[in-house]
């Protein structure tokens, strides 16, 4: 089983989409360094080619087996990884067998522990709900030690002559050679330089120590542990899990080694190995035969940032085979396995392609890298309706980063494709069509889609909003009397089952409603184009895609069959009236991450909220703008679907803070990602909204106009400048809103939201509040008002702006927000002359649990 792969897959941001979790596209910096190729239980073969001298290596690394003459007694021994302590206190070990020269494993079996203790409360919060404790110190009987540093060499002193060596090789050689490919790749990365055959070509970075623990737990079971300084974060530990027949990797804890890291300026300490290098330019040429077939060609002009390893790795669909791969026109050696399917995240699992170069690149080198592959990538879901699997991976790419893109598809006639970017050419030829598409300014990642659709254009402004669907739904949707296949688009932690139609419904027809969605999604650019700033791209395509997910690319977005149905329509499904209104709300959210997503991208998995976030609050603002009531529907329903309690008395905001991205979902909470990314996101998101809004109306009276001048409008415009064509972080979110932040919400004098991040941002609750002891004191021109906050369901620190509105005659009249920190806030604030009754955030703005 493939540990790393569900790991990296938990943490893999990819193309936008809608109420589910990130499955598809580019990767983290942990894909690229780890991502195990050819893992299975029942190992895949290698594709049949010629071996060369890297894949050879890698060959012998992911089969390495026990050499039976270094067989040891091993008592009182350690093995210390930054804040990772691993005790061996009395057993055998055995290394592997030498590779290159090198051993890279041993495998342990007898008394030993470890002990790893994350350097804060979310990290320690996290591997609490899956360890039941906040410090990991477990007892194991057997561990698989990988690792590309001298642990043989550090061991030595405490290892003694072992009897029966032969039996201790027998009973372990086949466990060990199943473990062995996990880190294979890993490896390679390491010890692929020395390929060369020049001993003056030194590695790019002395600073790649590797270390993965496999442990046997006496409490826990099976699971991983791991040290690798490429890694931003160097530190993880996780477990595979099967729930219901599904299978998961929990991801306990991951973070980075505290304290200071040599890094140059501008750059992300500990980066992978595959940002290393910048591709700036793509074109590929693509044949599609429906219905399932592509071929394809990808030049990719890439350019050194500094040194780098002799090793490249690309992520590239497990559903397509590579044939060849050329560098500046020379062949080049190449490694492309299918992976492992792992969690529920990555059901549907990528694949990575490494690549082997004559030498290392150095800093400044340029080079063009040609890959020719093909597959069956593409399925037909209905007549005319097809779907392209792996979406985020039809090419080679190296992750979410922004390039140039130049795109060439041949398809068949009576077929209309549609892709990122500008078309500047439509052609036939040969019995075929040819279109050209040309990216109009880097963008982060590129897609198509491809059916026999109906057509419409509805125009906002002078921004053309195509939208193509077909006749049909796929097979499965409900209504058709057919097994249900996909998941459609529903609220967090809904299923299909739940909106079971009549058999005897006619399913309905997406064609006919192409301009209801075009109309939808005009209207949805005009108001963030008012808002945000200008459309960022030339056109706008919306295309229908089966099942329940959307995606948004830049100026294309798939759209599920479900976006296409009238209220009407989704009425007869059986959604309740909150339900159908967030279903709604699919092409304005989706609309929305042409500006937050692909416009402005996120720098890690922990701040991939925030575009789902804003995306979805941008939608929400316009729905607010002409029906309210709904807009509160939604906001209470996401509250609901965050404390309502779930399977074994948990809820779902347990899971933890907004931070943790994907991973958030796991066999503990399955669905835990859409509603804490989506619903507590879009929740902060309001509050730092409403709080800007208060602040302002507090300190300058009367300033504030109309909506599109409020404060925060005003900072979202600000990041849209600072940081188009960028990724933002949250910290840099926050420091955002700081800049602007008015008077009266600075806490305790200081110009900060730190109380925010940490409380909000950071953690998990969701408060409930009250108001004691209220005693009203009447002066010559107001009415002095104290009382107490109490703050319940809440950790003790947790701080929070609290608004606070006067209700006479029936009247609220806002007072201000005052501080409440703790389960008992003191506070005074003046009202108006009269004042009798103090009512607590009538409007709902903060998350909050109903009184």
């Amino acid at each position: 089983m493939c540990a790393l792969w569900r790991i990296l897959k938990a943490l893999t941001p990819g193309p936008k989409v809608t109420n589910v979790t990130r499955k598809i596209g580019s990767f983290s910096s942990l894909i690229l360094v780890l991502g195990c190729i050819g893992s299975s239980a029942a190992q895949q073969p290698v594709p049949a080619k010629s071996t060369g001298p890297a894949e050879s290596l890698y060959l012998k690394l992911r089969s390495v087996g026990l050499d039976e003459k270094k067989v040891f007694k091993i008592r009182e021994a350690s093995l210390d990884r930054a804040s990772i302590h691993i005790s061996l206190d009395d057993g055998t070990i055995a290394f592997t067998e030498s590779v290159a020269g090198h051993i890279t494993g041993a495998f342990f079996e007898g008394d030993g522990e470890i002990l790893l203790t994350p350097p804060n409360s979310v990290e320690r919060s996290s591997l609490a709900v899956f360890t039941g404790g906040a410090i990991l110190e477990e007892k194991f009987s057997t561990a698989y030690f990988r690792f590309n540093d001298d642990v043989y060499g550090e061991l030595t002193p405490f290892l003694r002559t072992a009897e029966d060596t032969d039996a201790f090789v027998s009973r372990w050689k086949d466990s060990v050679r199943d473990l062995s490919d996990d880190d294979a790749l890993r490896l390679l990365l390491t010890m692929g330089d020395s390929l060369a055959g020049d001993e003056k070509v030194a590695p790019p970075s002395t600073n790649d120590h590797m270390f993965h623990a496999m442990l046997q737990g006496n409490k826990l079971g099976a699971f991983d542990v791991w040290y690798d300084t490429l890694l931003k974060e160097q530190i993880a530990a996780g477990q595979h899990k099967i729930v219901a027949a599904q299978n998961y990797y929990d991801l306990w804890t991951s973070f980075a080694i505290p304290g200071p890291r040599d890094a140059p300026e501008g750059e992300s300490a500990g980066a992978a190995p595959n940002f290393d290098f910048d591709i700036t330019d793509f074109k590929i040429q693509a044949e599609i035969a429906p219905p399932k077939d592509l071929h394809a060609k990808a030049i990719l002009s890439v350019v050194a940032r500094k040194d780098c390893r002799r090793t490249l790795v690309f992520e590239l669909s497990r559903l397509l085979t590579v044939q060849k791969v050329s560098a500046d026109g020379s062949p080049v050696e190449f490694i492309h396995n299918q992976a492992l399917e792992g969690s529920q995240l990555a059901r549907r699992g990528n694949d990575v392609v490494a690549i082997v170069l004559w030498s290392p690149l150095r800093s400044g080198q340029k080079i063009e890298l040609t890959f020719e592959y093909s597959g069956s990538v593409l399925s037909e879901a209905a007549s005319g309706l097809l779907y392209v699997g792996d979406r985020g991976t039809w090419y080679p790419n190296r992750g979410m980063a922004m390039a140039s893109f130049d795109l060439e598809f041949r398809y068949p006639p009576a077929w209309t494709l549609v892709a990122t970017g500008r078309k500047t050419e439509q052609k036939e030829l040969g019995g075929q069509q040819v279109s050209r598409w040309v990216s109009e300014r880097p963008v982060p990642v590129v897609g198509f889609n491809v059916g026999r659709y109906a057509q419409s254009v509805t125009y906002a402004g002078k921004v053309a909003v195509q939208t193509y669907a077909t006749s049909n739904v796929e097979r499965g949707f409900p209504g058709t009397g057919a097994p249900a296949t996909a998941i459609p688009f529903i609220a967090p932690g809904q299923r299909i089952g739940e909106f079971a139609a009549p058999v005897s419904a006619p399913p309905p027809t997406p064609s006919e409603n192409v301009k209801m969605v075009g109309s939808t999604s005009a209207k949805a650019v005009e108001f963030y184009e008012r808002y945000f700033g200008p459309y960022p791209y030339g056109t706008l395509a919306l295309t229908q895609m089966p099942g329940g997910v959307s995606q948004g690319w830049p100026g294309l977005i798939f759209l599920s069959s479900f976006a296409f149905l009238t209220p009407d329509q989704r009425g007869r499904l059986g959604m309740d009236r909150g339900h159908l209104a967030m279903a709604e709300q699919v092409v304005a959210h989706e609309t929305a991450h042409q500006w937050w997503g692909d416009l402005v991208g996120w720098s890690s998995y922990r701040d991939q909220w925030i575009m789902e976030a804003l995306a979805n609050y941008s939608s929400l603002m316009l729905l607010e703008s002409h029906d309210p009531v709904k807009f509160k529907q939604i906001m209470q329903a996401y509250r609901d679907d965050l404390i309502d309690k779930k399977e074994k008395g948990m809820a779902l905001t347990d899971a933890g803070p907004v931070t943790l991205g994907l991973r958030l979902s796991s066999s503990q909470f399955p669905d835990a990602y859409d509603a804490i990314c989506y619903g507590r996101g879009t929740w902060l998101i309001h509050m730092l909204r409403t709080m800007m809004r208060d602040g302002e109306r507090k300190s300058a009276p009367g300033r504030l106009k109309t909506s599109a001048d409020e404060p925060f409008v005003q900072v979202l415009r600000k990041i849209r400048t600072d940081y188009e064509g960028k990724s933002i972080s949250t910290q840099e979110l926050i420091a955002a809103f700081e800049a602007q932040l008015p008077r009266s919400l600075w806490y305790e004098g200081h110009k900060s939201l730190a109380w925010f991040y940490d409380g909000w941002v950071g953690g998990n609750a969701v408060p409930g509040y009250d108001l004691h002891g209220l005693k009203f004191t009447d002066k010559a021109n107001s009415t002095l008002v104290s009382g107490t906050i109490t703050q319940d369901h809440a950790p003790h620190d947790l701080v929070t702006a609290v608004p606070l509105y006067a209700s006479v005659g029936g009247k609220n009249t806002f007072l201000g927000r005052v501080f409440a920190e703790g389960e008992e806030s003191q506070f005074h604030i003046s009202a108006p002359l009269g004042t009798r009754k103090i009512v607590f955030d009538p409007e709902q703005t903060l998350l909050s649990r109903a009184r």
